[in-house]
């Protein structure tokens, strides 16, 4: 019998083909085959939520190969994977072959396995059951949703609030959370304190510190030294006191090794131990979920990475049980294996813990077979897998009471310490911290009731002041997100990713920081859709969302419940004035738009004129604080920052942000926006003559540019030097591709457009060296960096475009996608990506077709001029 087998990705493919055997076909579907096509309309709430699905050009050539091979199959099996995602690939795909009539009466199996191993594949093909119509109920509700959302409320943001991007149900509120923490450090008001910390040793000479706890009968917490001449009261108490041990406690206590991880807690644990983006962790990840290559054989290393189930395999716990007994002794092996829960609100355990395939694939054994993050992110699955069945730890923490007699006051002061007694799951690893301070343990000297104790010098006394609530790290904010149920594991990493692209958030020392966008947007949600930013409501919807793929609920029920109000709510600012938009945002942000003045004065008069108020006004280009008294006052400055100069920095509201006046020219540098993004601009236009621009380069922020910068800018191209060859000149620009020298027609990349200011002529002389090498003679290419063998046969190779990094293999060049580092694409990636574009028609270039012959004069008509127009139109 022959079995047709679909996949999400060729390494799946690769390696399961391997597994089945010549009976069976395997074939990827590159992900999801359809989507909704980006157009209103695409869910239909009068047609009952009517979803019209497109299929792409590529995706349209892989189904039509699927369809072939289906139709001369004898069974189909779907086996994408095990979650809701899967699900709704496989739907998708039977779907579509139903459209095109490809299926006969073949059975149809859905077979899922949570790890790509052998023995995993094998069981699976053993027990197919149906695809599961609940879990595709809630993969189309959510889609829905998002859609009527996103196409919803993202028009209304536009309309309303220049400068917005979009708006999205996760999105959202994930943005709400940065932004309140914002605020709320914002409004936080330090409080002085002060700690006394006093040197002591035992009669055997041994030293130790202790804490000051108690004064005149009140315990003293860690702010009841309010200020320094209390705190200096009591040093001098302290220290004309004698001072004898009062009484000494030790406790046993024990330390329990945290669950394997679940997709959150991994990407919070490789945030804070290796410094990974949660949406690069799920990359690594996926690499070692569809395996690597050992001794000839593909195999998958971890089980599949998107779950929040934290419970095992029972085999896997007993080898893992197997190997701590071998390598670390019976004492580190619990009686009885661990069994975990979720605490996680709206936790769906329906899959392992992400943990190893096999655990006697040690690290250091995978460390010769992966790249240097792969292997990082695998040995730490690995620790933390294995340290969840080992024995808990066993700590002793002791603490001493101190009477400080004699002065007059009774004061006591305390010391504590912990003492690991054994090791237990610490002995292989122990969880990061998000603030990154956790004191080690320390071992107090042996002390008994009446001992007597001596000074070692002066008592501490140190100043401190209370600390706003840190902002969110990328963990911090995923782990904030699971706890209040906002989202889902397999939507944290792409939310996350798409705060930072809508330039909502920025990363500042790897702690999250909302941009004004951002705070915006925020801003004029709650104003207006209060409802939908909500944490309970989100949470509450995606509890909704469960119970459907839980079989407990009409999906369409909660799409109707939901747009029924979500409506109400949009065609509740179709009538919005700006000026009523203008009112809330002032409202919401003034505290930050306008803090208090040390002096106590009006924050909100303004500083050119005197006489007028400033306020929150709405531009072309986006948001700025400007004057009232406008246009006679001209003052703008950005929303959070200061002016710089007398009409400001900010965008005013013919969307021009004046920077100030080029010293040699006398002439005014602005900031504009234009067709292709922002500009600088110096001077202005003079009878036909145009003034000289310049475009910012990519990754300058508009927002952060000032007047040296401008002028650099305007100053381009720079000349480096004569080259020591023939004399000719060197110079530095950037253009439309990015950074560049530039000497007698060749053109070698810079690496950032920084360079370009600061290149010297031997800097500039190598890479012009360098690119004519490559070229290999006027016109050829780079000959590319290999990244191994294709199996078809032949190089596959990793180049530096014109248009972009790209991977090749004999005729085909392929584009990487964005995101995808040049530098660190695997083979596995550059293959998928080539078999790609070969299956969309890609490749070699087809012949040149034969001019017509020139028989007929009506050939001659054939190229009317008015197109030719729009195509340049649309080039530019």
């Amino acid at each position: 019998m022959h079995s047709v087998v679909i996949v999400e990705s060729p390494a799946k493919a690769k390696t399961i083909n391997k597994y089945l055997g010549s009976d069976y076909e395997v074939i990827a579907s590159y992900g999801h085959v359809r989507d909704l096509p980006a157009k209103d309309g695409s869910v239909d709430p009068e047609a009952d939520f009517h979803m019209l699905w497109e299929v792409d050009g590529k995706s349209s050539q892989r189904l039509n190969e699927i369809a072939r091979a289906v139709k001369a199959a004898d069974r189909l099996i779907l086996a994408t994977d095990p979650d809701r995602e899967g699900e709704a690939i496989s739907w998708h795909v039977l779907e579509v072959l139903r459209q095109k009539k490809a299926l006969k009466d073949q059975p149809i199996e859905r077979v899922v396995f949570n790890a790509i191993t052998k023995q995993s594949i094998l069981e699976a093909m053993k027990n197919p059951r149906q695809i599961d119509v609940a879990l595709v109920d809630a993969y189309l509700a959510r889609r829905a949703l998002d859609y009527l959302v996103g196409f919803t409320l993202s028009p209304v943001l536009w309309r309303k609030l220049p400068g917005a991007r979009s708006a999205g149900r996760v999105q959202s509120v994930s943005l709400r959370l940065v932004c309140d923490r914002e605020a709320e450090i914002e409004r936080f008001t330090p409080r002085e304190y002060w700690s006394l910390i006093a040197s002591l040793s035992t009669p055997k000479g041994e030293s130790f510190e202790a804490r000051i706890s108690s004064a005149d009968g009140k315990k003293l917490g860690r702010l009841d030294v309010p200020d320094e001449a209390t705190a200096t009261a009591l040093k001098q108490a302290i220290e004309a006191s004698d001072l004898k041990v009062e009484s000494v406690e030790a406790k046993p206590g024990r330390r329990n090794p945290q669950p394997p991880f679940t997709t959150s807690t991994l990407q919070q644990e490789a945030s804070r131990k290796l410094g990974l983006a949660p949406n690069r962790t799920m990359q690594i990840a996926q690499r070692l979920y569809e395996g690597v290559d050992i001794g000839g054989e593909t195999v998958g290393l971890i089980t599949y990475m998107r779950t929040d189930g934290v419970d095992m395999d029972p085999g896997a716990v007993t080898a893992v049980r197997s190997l701590i007994g071998s390598d670390y002794g019976a004492r580190y092996v619990p009686g009885a294996p661990r069994k975990y829960m979720v605490k996680a609100k709206n936790a769906q355990e329906a899959h392992e813990a992400v943990r190893p395939t096999d655990p006697q694939r040690t690290p250091k054994e995978m460390a010769k077979r992966l790249d240097d993050e792969q292997a990082r992110l695998y040995e730490l699955i690995w620790k933390r897998t294995v340290a969840s069945q080992m024995e808990s730890a066993e700590v002793e923490r002791t603490t001493v009471d101190i009477a400080a007699t004699g002065s007059g006051r009774a004061i006591e002061l305390r010391a504590t310490g912990t003492v690991v007694t054994f090791d237990g799951f610490l002995a292989l690893y122990q969880e990061g911290r998000d603030d990154e301070d956790d004191e080690e343990a320390k071992r107090l000297p042996a002390m008994a009731r009446g001992d007597a104790l001596k000074r070692v010098g002066p008592v501490a006394s140190t100043q401190h002041f209370t600390e706003p609530p840190p902002r969110y790290t990328e963990a911090a904010l995923v782990k904030r997100m699971e706890e209040l149920g906002i989202g889902r594991p397999s939507t944290y990493a792409a939310t996350l990713a798409v705060l930072r692209d809508r330039g909502y958030v920025n990363l500042d020392k790897k702690r999250l920081v909302p941009d004004d966008k951002g705070r915006l947007v925020i801003a004029f949600l709650q104003s207006f859709f209060s409802r939908y930013v909500e944490y309970d409501f989100t949470a509450s919807l995606e509890e909704q969302l469960d119970k459907v793929s839980n079989h407990e609920l009409d999906w369409k029920e909660v799409l109707r419940a939901f747009w029924r109000d979500f409506t109400g709510a949009v065609d509740a600012t179709k009538e919005l004035r700006v000026t009523e938009v203008l009112d809330a945002l002032n409202e919401i942000l003034g505290p930050y738009v306008f803090p208090p003045k040390p002096d106590g004065s009006d924050p909100r008069v303004c500083p050119t004129c005197g006489t007028g108020k400033l306020s929150l006004k709405l531009g072309k280009y986006g948001s700025f604080v400007g004057c009232s008294n406008y246009p006679e006052c001209k003052f703008t400055r950005p929303l959070g920052g200061e002016p710089e100069g007398e009409e400001g920095s900010a965008a005013g509201p013919d969307g021009v942000k004046v920077l100030g006046t080029d010293p040699e020219t006398s002439l005014q540098v602005t900031l504009r926006a234009g067709r292709f993004g922002p500009y600088v601009q110096l001077g202005e236009p003079v009878e036909k003559e145009k003034p000289k621009r310049a475009s910012l380069p990519k990754g300058w922020s508009a927002a952060e540019l000032d007047l040296e910068a401008a002028l650099k800018l305007l100053s381009l191209p720079r000349l480096v030097g004569p080259h020591p060859e023939n004399g000719k000149p060197i110079e530095a620009n950037i253009g439309r591709y990015g950074p560049y020298v530039s000497h007698d027609g060749v053109y070698a990349n810079l690496d950032s457009a920084e360079e370009v200011f600061s290149v010297g002529l031997n800097r500039a002389v190598s890479v012009l060296a360098e690119k004519k090498e490559k070229r290999g003679g006027r016109g050829g290419s780079p000959a590319g960096r290999a990244l191994g063998d294709h199996p078809d046969g032949g190089p596959v190779t990793v180049h530096a475009g014109k248009y972009g990094p790209y991977v090749k293999h004999g005729k085909i060049n392929a584009t990487l996608p964005k995101g995808v580092d040049p530098e660190t694409v695997s083979l596995d990636e550059a293959l998928k990506v080539i078999e790609a574009k070969a299956a969309s028609g890609g490749g070699a270039k087809k012949p040149a077709r034969r001019a017509a012959p020139a028989k007929k004069p009506a050939a001659k008509k054939a190229a009317p001029k008015k197109p030719a127009k729009t195509a340049k139109r649309a080039a530019e």
